[in-house]
């Protein structure tokens, strides 16, 4: 892209903004600190200059199969040294960085290449299923480059090897050429790509190490325990800025013991995850069992975390969690709540439920439907604006004119804000449903149920019902050995909200399904209820399915 400028009304001269290559990270953690280590998965380590030198020979290689800037690489791979190096490689060259969700099936895959317009593959040895499909599906791509050996495609190291030592100059990028197509989980139709850039990344990047994890420095450790490919991804990006080490688990199956033991090897200094596995860090008997006085920064977003896990990490940890909101769409930059706002008990002052307050850079507007701002304490949709929103979805029109509106992105969640600007979030607009004329949030009941001791985790869904147009369907987890009826249960909510936001029905099912990144997944409760033939609801409760 050519620099150009013109003179606007009022003649000032707009110019068009060149940008670092955020690839240049990499090369400034490699010559400040050339061997120290960079990245641990495993026994297998790397050091800074290692990395950088196997970046360069990969983007060398690209380049050598005519990958230019512009161009899409799509990269299905689990965790890895490698994959974690195709995103320096891809970003170095200009192109864009294309990861998947490792656990998504070869159709779902192909549509995502399809969609896209990639031109090549980055695929670890184990999903050939998946390069099939790619190849059926997007006759745009040249090659396939495979993690391991296999014969779809030349092996990486083998690359690596043949191009050692040579070094593909940076790219030169302005703020908004994109880096990164960060797919979307798709909760309502198909994924779509949102398009980061390098220009926006770089102030997430600043961002995170401001808000989330300060006075963070090369003497830092961070450990991996969710994909790469989301935001884990966007995580490691800022440790990198800094010249933090990344410790990988040694495979893709999150293994508790292998993070607490990780955490005491390598002095893990932050994390981060989704409130679902900062429960199952703390609650396994692990966490007794290594030292893990090393954290500073346990940093959870994905979804709010519910107040009586959020006591219990605190009570084991120690004032390290960290908060954040925010949506792939705005890479997590809307709010912060920082370990000082993070209280283990109620009490007087302590803001119960609350996800932060604004982001450095950011702003929040809570409106209606017409888009008018609404007053400190109203429910409306919250929307940002800022240096982090994405520059729009990839070739998707229809999507994009839904989701500005005068400017400001709309995040289809639900929420209002206190007289000093903190955010509460109430639910996805989806998720909200109308019992009897009046505004049901989930969310609320399922605090509340929360609250039983012997309930691990809840879900609550609005369907269908004849009398009153919609009413709620409560599916629990028990903690281990416990025991509770329906009717118990619903006895034991009685006073504690309005009647008309009790569930109708409980459910008890011996876990709730979940997402690849941890995230209980309603769409899919919603239909595992229909295939039990607990939906549609015709009978008056009775004992739990």
């Amino acid at each position: 892209m050519t620099a150009s400028a013109h003179a606007p009304a009022g003649g000032v001269i707009r110019v068009s903004r060149r940008v670092m290559n955020l690839s240049n990270f990499l090369h400034q953690a490699a010559r400040r600190y050339p061997d120290d280590v960079g990245f641990v998965w495993g026994e297998a380590t790397w050091t800074w200059a290692e990395l950088n030198a196997r970046v360069n020979a990969m983007a060398a290689a690209l380049a050598a199969k005519g990958v230019r800037k512009g161009d899409r690489i799509l990269v299905q791979s689990k965790n890895s040294n490698q994959m974690f190096e195709s995103m320096f490689a891809c970003f170095r060259l200009g192109a864009v960085w294309v990861p998947t969700n490792f656990r998504q099936t070869p159709s779902e895959v192909a549509y995502l290449a399809q969609s896209s317009g990639a031109s090549g593959m980055i695929c670890h040895n184990e999903f050939p299923e998946h390069v099939t499909a790619v190849r059926e599906a997007a006759p745009t791509i040249r090659f396939v480059v495979s993690i391991g050996a296999s014969e779809f495609g030349e092996d990486y190291d083998g690359l690596v090897a043949r191009h050692a030592g040579e070094i593909a100059p940076l790219e030169a990028v302005e703020h908004d050429d994109p880096c990164w197509f960060f797919f979307t989980s798709g909760t309502t139709g198909r994924p779509k790509a949102a398009v980061l850039t390098h220009g926006q990344m770089a102030f997430v990047v600043t961002n995170h190490l401001c808000d989330l994890m300060p006075g963070t420095t090369h003497q830092d450790a961070s450990l991996v325990v969710a994909p790469l490919s989301h935001g884990a991804g966007v995580h490691q990006l800022a440790q990198v800025a800094r010249g933090v080490k990344t410790v990988l688990l040694a495979s893709d199956r999150f293994d508790v013991d292998e993070a607490w033991r990780l955490v005491e090897q390598w002095r893990i200094t932050n994390l981060f995850t989704v409130p679902t596995i900062v429960k199952l860090l703390t609650e396994h008997p692990a966490v007794d069992a290594y030292d893990h006085s090393s954290l500073r920064y346990v940093i959870y977003a994905g979804a709010p975390m519910y107040r009586e896990d959020q006591k219990y990490a605190l009570k084991k940890l120690g004032k390290v969690l960290v908060q954040y909101f925010g949506l792939g769409e705005v890479t997590g930059n809307i709010t912060v709540l920082p370990p000082a706002l993070h209280e283990p008990e109620d009490g007087p002052g302590v803001k119960v439920g609350t996800c932060g307050y604004e982001r450095t850079g950011m702003q929040v507007s809570i409106q209606d439907e017409q888009g008018r701002e609404l007053a400190a304490g109203e429910t409306g949709e919250i929307c940002v604006c800022g240096p982090a929103v994405f520059a729009g979805y990839y070739d998707n029109p229809e999507a994009n004119a839904k989701a500005f509106r005068d400017g400001w992105f709309r995040t289809g969640d639900l929420g209002h804000v206190d007289e000093e600007g903190y955010l509460y979030i109430t639910g996805r607009a989806s998720d909200m449903y109308i019992s009897g004329g009046s505004n049901v949030y989930p969310r609320e009941i399922e605090e509340k149920m929360l609250t039983h001791p012997a309930i691990a985790e809840v879900a609550i869904l609005g369907v269908p019902d004849r009398t009153w147009g919609e009413i709620g369907v409560a599916v629990c987890v028990l903690r281990p050995q416990a025991s509770l009826s329906e009717r118990e249960l619903l006895a034991w909510m009685e006073g504690k909200v309005a009647r008309y936001k009790l569930p109708k029905r409980v459910f008890f099912w011996e876990a709730l399904p979940k997402s690849a990144y941890g995230k209980i997944t309603k769409k899919d409760i919603r239909a595992e209820l229909e295939a039990r033939g607990c939906l549609p609801l015709d009978q008056p409760a009775q004992a739990s399915a």
